[in-house]
């Protein structure tokens, strides 16, 4: 049997901070593909079972709560910079990106239900073709037959000092040795996991972006895509 080629897809993985988020929204609108934000949908659901006080680690009642999400993402823009999330018609974009959040995510997407039923939300998106898709296992779990993989990292005092300016940049209070705290804490969290650990794919290209702007590092990423 002939080998299927490759899906026209590009896969960004990597440790928050690393950029994935700015340079996954500059690839896609470079090659005109749509961004797939699986870091946001895992913060969405993070949201949506806190607001209705499920408890975490009580497997039958976030399996019964999911059939309620009601998740959209639509595609970023230049105009708008970002990719907009709605659940059940509330956009909660701004919601959903706070340190705290991320910690909530990276909890939520160890549980098993909560992980397949993003997954297959995120191929049934993929069998499109022409996405860029981020995250922490969107090579090795959710695309293995990626076209192009990137795996980005950086230095935890880098990203955690990038975190901080976003933050201060939407004038919200901030705690730099927390942020940095939760930063370390939460690499362990996502690399720990016993379902789907954050690791780079055998296959991936490794990108250390800790002395790189995102400009820099989206024209290394351009050049490989376009190159074949």
């Amino acid at each position: 049997m002939a080998r299927r080629e490759k899906d026209e897809i590009v896969t960004i993985d990597g440790p928050s901070g690393v950029g994935k988020s700015s340079l996954s929204r500059q690839l896609a609108l470079a090659l005109g593909y749509t961004y797939l934000d699986t870091g946001a949908m895992y913060r969405a659901v993070g949201l949506f079972l806190r607001d209705l006080h499920i408890d975490l680690d009580d497997d039958q009642a976030v399996a019964a709560a999911l059939p309620g999400l009601d998740l959209h993402l639509f595609p970023v823009t230049e105009e708008d910079g970002d990719v907009r999330v709605v659940v059940n018609g509330q956009e909660v974009g701004r919601l959903i990106r706070s340190p705290e959040m991320g910690m909530l995510a990276s909890r939520v997407s160890a549980i098993p239900v909560v992980r397949t039923h993003l997954t297959r939300m995120q191929q049934a998106i993929g069998r499109q073709g022409r996405i860029v898709a981020e995250g922490r296992d969107t090579g090795t779990v959710v695309f293995p037959r990626a076209r192009w993989k990137f795996y980005l990292e950086a230095a935890p005092e880098e990203r955690a000092r990038r975190r901080v300016a976003q933050l201060l940049a939407l004038g919200q209070e901030v705690d730099s040795q927390k942020v940095l705290e939760m930063t370390i804490q939460r690499d362990h969290d996502d690399q720990s996991r016993a379902i789907a650990p954050l690791l780079k794919a055998e296959d991936a290209l490794l990108i250390d972006t800790s002395c790189l702007d995102i400009e820099t590092v989206c024209r290394k990423m351009l050049a490989v895509v376009r190159g074949g």
